[in-house]
């Protein structure tokens, strides 16, 4: 069993809890410790709860867990939603100043600290999360060296205010020390350090790793983190960046970037990747490579701007009109965002086509851990059929040529000998333009076929798929992207009670690996989609890509994400009869008032 604490951390935005959670990741990183890292918070620039969540484990974690045992209440409103969540054994750390506990769970440590006294009655308020920080790392059994080694990073170039902070921790440490019991769980040092990686910046260092030098953007939730890195970095990297007027001007931009030749990306949510959509059919006609990333949020229209789902995946699927060649990817967690880019790039490249890539706030906005070494390795960058010069024998040059693959050799604008028109409309294989005057069916009919030749071939280049947990068992739980995570450590849970289940988990949605879902799943006897819409959009995603329909679907589409217990629970009530689960969030800090029940509501047919 892995040595592990959940620790909470609550207050308002701008209360400085999330730099406190990033301190203590960082912090537990450096000893070697696994983290996930995830923030739930409101659409507001103060004020407002935010819910801090860390997982701590000496082995690999890939979602938040079930249940907090270490609390860090910044303000009154966190103690009176967070403290009846606390399991036996779990410690509550606060300002006793100026916050007020109420009755907590059996066998929960309240550690109330003299927040004025330890930190000095010139200190800001916002040092209160320094002090409780320093106790709470003594109190899981944290060295105090990794705090001080990520406050003199973070605040490298101000020698006073480290020296503040670790003043502050090292008094709630000791205070700490003397006054209070340890938490039931002692954290122990891991192995070797480990990175810290944040979801959004490793899709923006795998895209630079991967050679792109074009960014756009207009800044939308949860997908501002990447413009942020980029802004930061793009000079040094030789990338150029540019905010633009909004998202029709970014997704155009990025596109003609692709044009001329460069490796162009841009980046958004759902509301802006709508406005995205016409130009997306811009560039699946002119069959320009481009990596388009939607970072799925809450919806419809501004929806839920600060809240996880998984609900644009219908929108993908039907960016702009027409047929036309795409790639649809969905990474499977924050360390896979990383070498999704790689693939990325080199798909765009090689089938001249936009890749969209559906992120989602759980997965761009959380934090992990990963190897470093895993972050060092070079990227393979294949441009696919480019010619950079002329080869001096004056052949004719044909952009769209109608070959068997259905890919023509793409030249860099201004090559010499090889000029061509680059059009929206309807073309023929130099690119003029066939709808002016006479459309010609059997032009037409020919280039809609040599685009869509592309897409025969694109599977070949994806990673074979293949049943995790018992792949024997007869029943099998079906993902897609983020929900890989909590349904792997589900089907793990739920094997070891004896409860046979295996797990499939899709991350190339377009084109879809048909013959090897058939493969896998034709011979089952329960297949269980989890997914986090309303709608079901993947398991009917699935039913038309394979005429396979799934026997139940375990979904949620509350704004917060699935937890292991959600899914280990569902999965038992289906397979008592139930054929669809609707999971809700119903822990004391989600929902006021408190509801009964434990966390998972059904009902008994599907939609």
């Amino acid at each position: 069993m892995a040595n592990e604490i959940i620790v909470g951390i609550g207050g308002a935005a701008g209360d400085g809890g999330a730099s406190t959670g990033d301190n203590l990741s960082q912090s537990c990183a450096r000893s070697g410790l696994n983290v996930y890292n995830y923030t739930s918070y409101q659409s507001l620039i103060r004020g407002g709860h935010s819910w801090i969540r860390l997982r701590i484990s000496d082995a690999k974690v890939t979602n938040i867990g079930d249940q907090v045992s270490a609390m860090i209440a910044l303000n009154q409103d966190s103690m009176d939603r967070h403290l009846p969540e606390l399991k036996a054994g779990g410690i509550c750390v606060y300002n006793g100043d100026k916050v007020k506990p109420g009755k907590a769970p059996e066998g929960v440590q309240l550690c109330p600290l003299p927040v004025f006294e330890l930190a000095g009655k010139d200190a800001l308020p916002i040092m209160q999360n320094t002090v409780a920080l320093g106790a709470l790392t003594r109190l899981i059994g944290l060295d105090f060296s990794a705090l001080s080694s990520v406050f003199e990073h973070t605040f490298k170039k101000k020698p006073q205010v480290v020296e503040a902070n670790i003043t502050a921790a090292k008094a709630g440490f000791d205070f700490a020390d003397k006054q209070y019991k340890p938490h039931a769980t002692v954290l122990k040092k891991g192995g070797p350090k480990l990175a810290m990686v944040h979801g959004n910046n490793i899709l923006a260092m795998g895209a630079a790793n991967a050679g792109c030098t074009v960014y756009c953007a207009y800044p939308m939730s949860p997908a501002t983190g990447i413009l942020h890195w980029m802004a930061s970095h793009g000079r040094d990297l030789g990338i150029c960046v540019r905010q633009v007027e909004d998202e029709i001007g970014v997704a155009n931009m990025t596109i003609g970037a692709g044009q001329m030749g460069v490796r162009a990306m841009c980046a958004t949510s759902g509301g802006g990747f709508a406005l995205m959509t016409e130009a997306i059919g811009m560039a699946g006609i002119m069959e320009i490579p481009v990596v388009m990333i939607n970072v799925m949020r809450g919806g419809p229209s501004t929806g839920l701007p600060t809240k996880q789902e998984q609900g644009d995946l219908n929108q993908a699927i039907g960016a702009s009109q027409g047929d036309f060649p795409r790639i649809i990817i969905a990474p499977l967690s924050i360390a896979d965002c990383y070498t999704t880019m790689e693939e990325s790039f080199n798909l765009a490249d090689k089938y001249q086509c936009p890749v969209l890539v559906l992120s989602d706030l759980l997965m761009s906005e959380g934090h992990g851990t990963v190897e470093p070494a895993f972050l060092d390795r070079a990227f393979k960058i294949d441009r696919g059929e480019m010619i950079f010069e002329d080869n001096g024998k004056g052949e004719s040059y044909y952009r769209y040529k109608n070959t068997p693959s259905g890919i023509s050799p793409r030249v860099i604008p201004g090559t010499p000998n090889h000029l061509y028109v680059s059009a929206t409309d309807e073309h023929d294989e130099d690119g003029v333009t066939i709808s002016d005057v006479y459309t010609d069916p059997v032009i037409r009919k020919m280039m809609v076929d040599k685009r869509s030749r592309k897409m025969e071939n694109v599977t070949k280049d994806f990673a074979p798929l293949k049943i995790e947990g018992d792949a024997n068992a007869d029943t099998v739980l079906v993902t897609y992207g983020s929900t890989w995570g909590v349904t792997s450590e589900a089907v793990e849970r739920l094997n070891k009670e004896g409860i046979k289940v295996g797990h499939l988990s899709i991350k190339y949605l377009i084109p879809f690996q048909e013959k090897e879902v058939v493969a896998l799943l034709k011979n089952k006897k329960k297949i269980i989609v989890v997914e986090m819409n309303k709608a079901g959009q993947f398991a009917r995603h699935l039913r038309a890509e394979t005429g396979i329909t799934a026997h139940a679907n375990i979904r949620k589409y509350d704004g917060e994400p699935f937890e292991p217990k959600h899914v280990v629970a569902s999965v038992k009530e289906v397979l008592q009869g139930k054929d669809l689960i609707e999971v809700l969030s119903t822990e004391s800090g989600w929902r006021t008032p408190h509801p009964p029940g434990p966390g998972v509501l059904s009902t008994g047919s599907v939609h």
